[in-house]
């Protein structure tokens, strides 16, 4: 990329960069010694404020840079990333958004220790949440790593992993210092920049085709080199039976995924009253629909327009289809409007990375302060003391996931974020929705049932060939593969229901009958709510 590109992408970058500390020092300046404070921003946000928040939060990105990717380059199979995103919203709305709000305080744990025994269900959930936060945040360090290597004009290895750890320092700083309610602002301000610059770039695509999306498709598979099979299930999860079987593994995972992020659940707790947390999921899946169906239009541009060729020689996981396509749209390499275009469309994504980064640590970090260490020193420990150790715990966490982000900078982000969700609906959905709706589950049960769930899908998950096996593992020139699928959903997920009904019923401990009665009145009523 010209210097052009480099240093306009750099300026808008450092702008929103700049804008977003200014954010956060004016935030720090307010109290934040409060574990609600810091934890949930003082429960102050409107519906609408939270809406946004979530799908900035959500919008990740895997959702602009890795499925638009994986669209360019499989056509109808890279949608299923779209589908299943969207459609678990609707798990969350239904299932989970007012009941959670109701019971919990902060974290997954508050609404299973709610009817159980403390200590052990806290750190069961505690380390399931720590494991899926940072699996996600792999998947937005590799999106920085590959956008920068194409603004700076190649794979400099030295610039990806200068990128990594600088993202991983900005979200320590977030955190630290605004906690929820600057992580609050900075994903408004990056959803409706995404938001924004998305649109923008759909128009630009329906535009160059007269808006015939018919025209757009037919020039897609002309280019894709498959013809119409690129229009057609099976060009990346068809053929044998592992293939299939990784398409539903996938599915399954996508759509059940969603209601056991812990960064996701613990954006309810931001608002008032239950009703307003319901409010939120609606306006929240307004946005993400509308987002998603673009980014369909943003694969087929970039597959038409850029060809799958010219993606994978600039990234062989798809990742930077995206500012491609803008620089595409926008005239041109060395043309002013694909250099402004380029340099925008990066500077969102920067944009994106960064808000979602910030929102999965404070998640992350509210786990290991609110769940693991507090139930260790449940009696001494302070809320000003926990706040303390979720800071300190933030910056482990991003240590944690720098590592990881540099070594898994070649898989493409949509995919390692299909990988957390499939640990999410694995150990955290299981454990919730067994809490919420059978009166018989147990504390035995219950930490059966996160860890029947999570050991299995990071055993499978090191056994699979994301990481060893095959040229496009972690580790290629290695082979301990015995696990056939990518995603461990299919098999974690019904393991992790059957270890918490295995637990329960092998419990020697009857249920508190009381207990869940007042759970099921405060998740129902609102009663007694904080």
């Amino acid at each position: 990329m010209s210097g052009d590109h480099q240093t306009l992408a750099l300026l808008l970058f450092s702008t929103f960069v700049a804008v977003t500390l200014g954010i956060t020092t004016w935030v720090s300046r307010h109290r934040q010694g409060s574990a609600e404070e810091f934890y949930a921003g003082g429960r102050l946000f409107s519906p609408m404020e939270n809406g946004f928040a979530i799908a900035g939060d959500y919008m990740s990105a895997a959702s602009f840079l890795g499925i638009s990717g994986l669209i360019a380059l499989y056509g109808y199979d890279g949608m299923l990333y779209s589908v299943g995103f969207l459609v678990a919203w609707l798990v969350v709305l239904f299932l989970v958004a007012e009941l959670v709000r109701n019971c919990g305080r902060f974290t997954l744990a508050d609404v299973v220790a709610a009817r159980m025994r403390e200590r052990p269900v806290r750190i069961a959930a505690g380390t399931s949440s720590v494991t899926v936060s940072v699996l996600y945040l792999v998947a937005q360090m590799v999106g920085a790593g590959s956008l920068v290597a194409l603004l700076l004009g190649g794979t400099t290895e030295a610039a990806r992993t200068w990128t990594v750890i600088g993202v991983g320092a900005l979200m320590v700083v977030y955190v630290s210092l605004g906690g929820m309610r600057a992580t609050t602002w900075i994903q408004i301000v990056k959803a409706v920049l995404l938001l924004g610059g998305t649109v923008a770039l759909t128009t630009l695509v329906l535009v160059r085709f007269h808006g015939d999306f018919d025209r757009l498709l037919r020039t897609a598979a002309e280019r894709s080199g498959h013809g119409e099979a690129f229009l057609a299930p099976g060009l990346a999860y068809g053929g044998d039976w592992t293939s299939r079987l990784d398409f539903i593994s996938l599915g399954l995972a996508l759509v059940l995924g969603t209601a056991g992020l812990p960064h996701i659940l613990s954006r309810f707790y931001t608002v008032p009253t239950a009703r307003a947390a319901r409010r939120s999921v609606v306006w929240s899946i307004g946005l993400i629909g509308g987002f998603y169906l673009m980014t369909i239009v943003l694969g087929f541009g970039a597959a038409a327009l850029v060809g799958p060729d010219a993606v994978r020689a600039s990234n062989a996981a798809g990742n930077t289809a995206v500012p491609l396509l803008a620089l595409d749209l926008g005239g041109g390499a060395g043309s002013t409007g694909g250099t402004v275009l380029f340099a925008v469309v990066a500077a969102i994504a920067f944009a994106t990375i960064l808000a979602v980064v910030a929102g999965i640590t404070l998640a992350s970090s509210a786990s290991v302060a609110h769940d693991l260490y507090a139930s260790l020193r449940r009696r001494r420990a302070e809320p000003r003391s926990e706040v303390a150790v979720a800071r300190v715990a933030a910056v482990g966490i991003g240590a944690v996931a720098i590592g990881l982000g540099l070594l898994a900078r070649d898989l493409n982000v949509a995919f390692l974020v299909g990988l957390a969700f499939a640990v999410a609906a694995s150990a955290n959905l299981p454990v919730l929705l067994y809490s919420l709706f059978w009166r018989g589950f147990t504390t035995r049960g219950a930490v059966w049932s996160v860890y029947g769930g999570l050991v299995p899908a990071v055993v499978l998950v090191l056994l699979s060939p994301v990481v060893s096996g095959s040229p496009q593992s972690l580790f290629p020139d290695v082979d301990f593969q015995y696990f056939p699928l990518q995603n461990p959903g299919l098999v974690s997920v019904p393991l992790g229901f059957l270890a918490g009904w295995l637990g329960t019923v092998t419990s020697p401990e009857l249920p508190d009958e009381a207990k869940h009665a007042e759970t099921e009145v405060r998740s129902l009523t609102g009663a007694g709510a904080v």
